[in-house]
């Protein structure tokens, strides 16, 4: 009953305006108009002004909200903001009222800027983003504020926001006016110049080709608590199986069946980490667009499949959703299309049942039957500078989405179907997308670019956070030595460690030049530079138990895994502006360096922080700058963590992947709360607690329910002082 009152609530009516063309006309006339405020739940409000579309973010949806993880945050009964709206001959305006000292993040993947007061963004999906205009492959009309709020605009159109940009012109008053309500006044032919002083100091959303809008206010009370919210609403963040969190390998483009046997001989001979090979374009028989059948140059993909699980590696598979003529379900997808083709390829419309089912049953009957464990699901975003190559904004689909409303939904509904197929085999999964949107953090997939600037994809790392979204700043080419060390130090500290060798024949750690690598002429000391890679691979594999408990309060409570520091210190004004580091969990604050640095400036927020390689104690609430030398990224501890690092192996399925050295930061210890998972597509998620007793000087292991398989054991404890 609860959960039908509550989906009742989404759908209900809660009128900024009621649907009367009489009110409609009204509004026109007399400006922006006060919102009747309705409960969702506790801490989550709707305003409606006039009648929305049909198809937006909200409508469309398969996931539903977490209805355990929302009761776990605190009671609000007051809405913290009041949106008002105005219909007019363009659309819809939403105005939101902005205090002084008041801090704008979020609206997506916005690579070219952090905090947003003082800007104006268009949300439109876009590929390859190169100014600050609002285009992204993950554009999200929600944002978050240091006042400790989020507010949500249900839209697939093409949204502007005027984040205290907007100056209105004085207006004439007969009343002489003393400043007493802080607005300027002078005098104009026996009248009076009323200038509203306050008018920079709001959110203008102007939304155009609609008659009506949703509006969701998150309410915290925290900047945390109010994510925490848009997330738990959204259905929980992703919880990825721990394969997923391992290392990821993409071979060439071209490479054969046999040569990608030989690819994963190379990774466990070798030594190195990897669970998951990707394979790229080459495996299909028709690519750009797709086919989805194996090529010739994979005579037995079952057999691969079957080896490669003995082996304990998943398999990836590189795709988009635009389907080839010699594709099988091409016909069958012929009615559930939209009437303009991409690489002459249908587009298939996601939002239509029919649509994502036959996609799916393909998908699973063909691949994941006999072992795919996921996709890379390329070029769902949109072109209009590299091609272009993507459909119109003029566009129709049979759902009766227009283009430009498909563009802001197709990654999303992409990733219904695909997820889909996964769901129907009861099998979890974690991949790649290029698009996505609003409402996204329940799904697996993380989000790439072909954009390659090293300080654009920490810089997303943070951002990503604040929009119920994952990024992955993927390691392709490097430009020497360090840039590859680098980028690959980055990397194992984010929620997807790929390399994305699609160019390249060999690791490119063996030859970082191209023409050379693909030529099989490696550098004289390649084995000392894989040596190193090897090092930081590892690292990676160390760090499973503690990202995967940090996917564990995604899911649960809604906490991004990765996030900025301003999220966790919003008071501190040293952290308002800072992109280039961010937190792991609570307690791991990582810090980035881009080839060419020997030093770099880092920050603490409040607190004691350690130094990881070197256990030196920081003060916290202060700037610092430390050399940073090549073998190490810049990694700090809070305080009184329990950090548990697993031994490192070759795949996350060998028993090391459990077994724990617990490294104790200071006295005051809280527990470090991990979690055993079985891999089941529902997981049985077994609480563990690392408790320390700063008295004895001694830890102990505490455990939820009996041993199973898969157990954490500590073999180690380490004070650190």
């Amino acid at each position: 009953m609860e959960r039908r009152k509550f989906l009742n609530a989404l759908g209900g009516v809660s009128s900024l305006l009621m649907t009367s063309p009489l009110l409609a006309n009204q509004l026109k006339t007399t400006g922006f108009s006060r919102a009747e405020q309705s409960s969702v739940m506790s801490g989550i409000w709707k305003f409606t002004v006039g009648t929305p579309e049909e198809i937006t973010p909200q409508s469309t949806r398969s996931v539903e909200p977490s209805l355990s993880g929302l009761k776990s945050l605190p009671d609000i009964k007051v809405c913290p903001v009041e949106p008002l709206g105005e219909l007019n001959k363009r659309g819809v305006v939403i105005k939101i009222p902005l205090k002084k000292e008041e801090y704008i993040y979020g609206l997506g993947l916005q690579f070219q800027s952090f905090q947003q007061r003082g800007l104006k963004k268009m949300l439109r999906v876009n590929s390859d983003p190169k100014i600050d205009t609002g285009d992204s492959h993950a554009p999200v009309t929600f944002f978050v504020t240091t006042s400790g709020y989020g507010i949500f605009i249900d839209t697939a159109r093409y949204a502007s926001f005027y984040i205290g940009t907007t100056k209105h012109k004085p207006k004439l008053t007969s009343k002489k006016n003393t400043k007493e309500d802080g607005n300027e006044v002078g005098p104009l032919n026996g009248a009076y110049l009323r200038k509203d002083v306050d008018s920079e100091n709001e959110i203008l959303v102007d939304i155009p080709h609609v008659e009506g809008i949703d509006v969701y206010v998150f309410s915290g009370p925290t900047m945390l608590q109010a994510v925490q919210r848009y997330n738990l609403f959204a259905g929980g963040g992703a919880l990825p199986p721990r394969w997923g969190l391992g290392f990821w390998y993409r071979v060439h483009k071209n490479l054969k069946q046999d040569e990608v046997y030989s690819m994963a001989k190379y990774f466990r001979d070798s030594k190195i980490p990897c669970d998951v090979l990707g394979l790229e374009p080459g495996w299909q028989s028709k690519s750009y667009s797709c086919s989805y059948v194996w090529g010739k140059g994979f005579p037995d993909p079952a057999k691969m499949l079957s080896d490669f699980k003995k082996d304990h590696f998943k398999v990836n598979l590189w795709e988009h959703a635009f389907v080839h003529p010699t594709s099988p379900i091409y016909k069958d997808l012929l009615p559930y299309s939209g009437d303009y083709e991409v690489w002459g390829g249908l587009v298939s419309d996601f939002i239509t049942k029919e649509g994502r089912q036959i996609y799916a049953d393909f998908h699973r009957t063909e691949h994941v039957d006999i072992g795919v464990s996921g996709y890379k699901c390329d070029e769902c975003d949109n072109s209009d500078f590299t091609g272009p190559w993507s459909f119109p904004e003029l566009s129709q689909f049979p759902s009766g989405a227009d283009g430009e409303q498909m563009h802001s939904l197709f990654g999303l509904r992409y990733q219904d179907a695909i997820m889909s197929v996964f769901n129907g085999k009861k099998e979890r999964t974690y991949g790649l997308i290029r698009s996505s949107g609003a409402l996204a953090a329940p799904y697996p997939f993380v989000l790439y670019s072909d954009l390659y600037d090293h300080k654009t994809f920490i810089h997303g790392i943070a951002q990503s956070g604040f929009s119920g979204l994952l990024w992955t700043p993927e390691v392709r080419h490097a430009e020497s030595n360090e840039d590859l060390i680098r980028r690959l130090q980055t990397v194992v500290f984010s929620p997807l460690a790929m390399i994305n060798a699609w160019y390249l024949k060999n690791a490119p750690w063996k030859q970082i030049g191209k023409k050379a690598n693909n030529e099989g002429h490696f550098a004289a000391n390649w084995e000392e530079l894989e040596s190193k890679c090897r090092e930081i691979i590892e690292l990676r594999m160390k760090l499973i138990p503690y990202i995967h408990g940090s996917f564990v309060q995604y899911n649960q409570l809604g906490i991004p895994p990765f996030r900025a520091l301003v999220m966790d210190y919003p008071d501190d004004p040293a952290v308002r502006n800072l992109s280039n580091q961010f937190l792991l969990g609570e307690n791991m604050l990582v810090a980035p360096v881009v080839a060419g640095e020997s030093s770099r400036k880092i920050y603490l927020p409040e607190g004691e922080w350690y130094e990881f390689w070197t256990s030196k104690k920081y003060a916290g609430k202060t700037e610092y700058t430390i050399d940073v030398p090549l073998e190490q990224i810049p990694v700090f501890i809070k305080a009184g963590t329990i950090l548990p690092l697993a031994k490192p192996s070759l795949h996350t399925d060998d028993p090391k992947s459990w077994q724990l050295t617990a490294l104790v930061f200071g006295e005051n210890t809280k527990p470090a709360i991990l979690f055993e998972d079985n891999g089941n597509y529902a997981p049985e998620l077994k609480e563990v607690r690392l408790i320390w007793d700063n008295k004895k000087h001694e830890g102990h292991l505490e455990r939820e329910g009996k041993p199973s398989d898969h157990q954490y054991s500590v073999i180690a404890w380490k004070f650190i002082i």
